[in-house]
């Protein structure tokens, strides 16, 4: 019998569309996130989902979710360590430091505290999967990527050095790092300014959230004596920009 998968950032997106993918191959639910009424409807589609409103950068709030969950949902196998945002696209000069401090808080911190709430389980265990949802970002630089890419490369580096730490424990650890995807990502990055959001994926292919699901439903499915360390995915559409010169 398949134990728990524990997704944050589960009312949206990646979340979302991977929550109803492990619940489809048997997996129960841990959703967290912050939106109620998204994360009802959630567990009344899916069954056997247990949710948890809350907000991942509060540490307090995300260990007493894990302390207190029910006994037939301790058995977590799967942590998907979701959710993320990025706030603007303006250069690091006149972005806002609060936009960056709350991705810090939500994209690092909030990685760090999940992790940290539910290593003890798997280490009783001896068993378990951290699946860690980065980004291009963290590894290919762009204009206006500035804190965002930086607390991507945080979650890239931090799985690595976890894989060193968790040996002997036969805990997977796999990085994931999409490149262009739509989802309500451009709508947060830019502030509920759907034109704006609209125009990152007009006239061209782009990574969906199933595509996503799908990737994390092959890693969880592979050998357990297999670890996948990082996947990096982009649209066929999309490749890399080239080196920028300044010229005279």
């Amino acid at each position: 019998m398949k134990g728990s998968a524990f997704i944050t950032g589960a009312t949206s997106g990646f979340g979302l569309a991977i929550a109803k993918r492990l619940r489809s191959e048997g997996y129960k639910i841990i959703a967290l996130g912050r939106r109620k009424d998204r994360l009802e409807k959630l567990a009344n589609e899916l069954g056997q989902t247990q949710i948890a409103v809350c907000d991942i950068r509060d540490k307090q709030a995300v260990f007493d979710v894990v302390k207190n969950l029910p006994k037939d949902f301790k058995d977590i196998e799967i942590l998907i360590n979701n959710a993320g945002l990025a706030l603007g696209i303006e250069g690091i000069i006149d972005a806002s430091l609060d936009d960056f401090e709350t991705m810090i808080d939500t994209n690092v911190k909030g990685v760090v505290y999940a992790t940290k709430a539910i290593l003890p389980i798997m280490k009783e265990r001896k068993s378990g999967y951290i699946i860690n949802i980065g980004s291009v970002a963290g590894v290919w630089p762009y204009p206006g990527g500035n804190v965002y890419g930086a607390t991507k490369a945080f979650v890239h580096q931090f799985g690595l050095n976890l894989r060193n730490d968790l040996k002997g424990l036969d805990i997977r650890v796999t990085n994931i790092a999409p490149g262009i995807a739509k989802t309500e990502f451009s709508e947060v990055r830019f502030k509920g300014d759907t034109a704006k959001a609209d125009a990152v994926y007009e006239g061209t292919k782009y990574v969906s959230a199933q595509d996503i699901a799908t990737i994390v439903s092959n890693c969880v499915n592979l050998p357990k004596s297999v670890n996948i360390n990082t996947i990096e995915v982009m649209a066929t559409t999309q490749s890399w920009a080239g080196f920028y010169f300044e010229r005279d």
